[in-house]
């Protein structure tokens, strides 16, 4: 879908000028699940692929220690208005901690990281590349954590 080494990640500094249109999204530390359900009343999730692939190195860098496990690669596209909004890229290690996950099928995976309170969110990275904005940071299950990227379309911000 992507490849998010070509984006420039880092941690987000408030005196860098993202516009506001932009940031009231790539800022939210809330579900965007929710956010986007709130937005469009036609919200969907269309699930492109959900298989075991090799993440790219900056993303192992952020997984940690992943040896001896395969990683699900989930890319999916939320759909308001019938037309993708954000490209999502999630990374789930195969381990105990995430076998419920892997079988959620066309439910957004924001209904669960957010709805369990024992699920914790790490920092906030973003990244810009050209015209495009887009957020990751990591979730802890358990001892397993799980990356999640989330790709600003234009169509969002329409």
């Amino acid at each position: 879908m992507f490849n998010p080494d070509k984006f420039n990640w880092r941690i987000f500094n408030p005196k860098e000028k993202i516009p506001s249109h932009v940031s009231i999204w790539l800022l939210d530390s809330t579900s965007l699940t929710h956010k986007l359900k709130e937005k469009y009343k036609d919200f969907k999730v269309n699930v492109i692929s959900q298989k075991e692939n090799n993440p790219y190195q900056c993303e192992y860098q952020l997984l940690g220690s992943t040896q001896n496990h395969g990683v699900i690669v989930r890319e999916v596209e939320l759909l308001g208005n019938q037309k993708p909004v954000v490209n999502a890229r999630s990374l789930i290690p195969l381990t105990d901690d995430t076998r419920d996950i892997l079988s959620i099928g066309s439910r957004p995976l924001g209904e669960i990281l957010f709805d369990d309170p024992d699920i914790k969110r790490g920092h906030l990275e973003v990244g810009s590349f050209e015209n495009s904005w887009a957020r990751r940071s990591t979730f802890t299950i358990g001892k397993t954590n799980l990356l999640v990227t989330e790709i600003f379309l234009e169509a969002l911000y329409a």
